[in-house]
């Protein structure tokens, strides 16, 4: 029997992608997440804080891999470092991390940096703590989700007119598509930081708000919208990108093609 691999951030946007291709490669996964759940075929939940270090040492041990996505805006250093440390005093033989493009690249200083900004800043000290942990890891960073480019629009569609920051492009990526070379990684053998993984188009922000428009059949006024600071200077300039590793398939456009399909069936299904 081999060991089960350990799936932290497993049921969240990322995390149920990368689960589900674990299991259909025929892999037993053992998925940290803070509120208990029923086990299914393959899978075990266990219950752990990686914010206290609570129930950590019990879910990491057995375990020789670790895939860990769990995130947020703010104190991924923390659950890191009592991730890792858990690991290191089980002797995992491999942590895999999943970071943002622009970690190293995007200076967050002062509070509208923090604010705005401060999911890069909580990447690149997630990823410190990782590479000087002494565990055997790797690395990966990827570009914005489509699925948090659609959560931002969403909201701002919410406006009578809506900003589009001026200078700001990103190059977002379908999150199963990351799911897959996050599999594909820890399968493999520990590589330290890999190359980044980018969508195969760079959009800047008002095309993306017009997209999103057009798809909806909605009609608001974009304006420009100028952000000061030192993060935002740096994602004019562009540090969030990284066009020279865009080996993303899905597009934008077809993302939310496929998004509009799936909600006229489920409308169709529930009548």
């Amino acid at each position: 029997m081999t060991s089960p691999i350990l799936l932290t951030g497993g049921t969240g946007t990322l995390g149920r992608h990368v689960l589900r291709r674990l299991r259909n490669a025929g892999h037993d996964v053992r998925v940290l997440s803070r509120h208990s759940h029923a086990p299914s075929d393959g899978v075990e939940f266990v219950t752990g804080d990686l914010d206290t270090g609570d129930g950590i040492d019990a879910a990491v041990a057995g375990v020789a891999t670790i895939i860990h996505c769990a995130g947020s805006a703010k104190g991924d250093e923390d659950k890191a470092r009592n991730l890792v440390r858990a690991a290191s005093k089980a002797g995992v033989g491999h942590l895999v991390y999943i970071s943002v493009v622009g970690a190293e690249r995007i200076p967050v200083s002062g509070p509208l940096d923090n604010a705005m900004f401060g999911y890069f800043a909580a990447k690149r000290a997630a990823e410190l703590v990782v590479a000087g942990s002494g565990l055997p890891y790797t690395t990966l960073r990827a570009t914005q989700f489509y699925d948090l480019i659609l959560t931002v629009v969403r909201a701002l569609a919410k406006l009578p007119v809506m900003p589009a920051v001026i200078g700001f492009r990103f190059e977002p990526i379908d999150a199963d598509e990351v799911a897959a070379r996050l599999v594909e990684l820890a399968l493999g053998e520990p590589a330290g930081l890999v190359p980044d993984l980018a969508g195969p188009k760079v959009y800047p922000m008002a095309d993306l708000i017009r997209e999103y428009l057009h798809v909806t059949n909605r009609h608001r006024l974009i304006i420009p919208l100028w952000m000061p600071g030192t993060a935002a200077r740096a994602l004019r300039a562009g540090a969030n990108l990284a066009p020279e590793h865009g080996t993303g398939h899905r597009t934008w456009e077809e993302f939310l093609a496929a998004r509009r399909r799936t909600t006229r069936d489920r409308a169709g299904q529930s009548r």
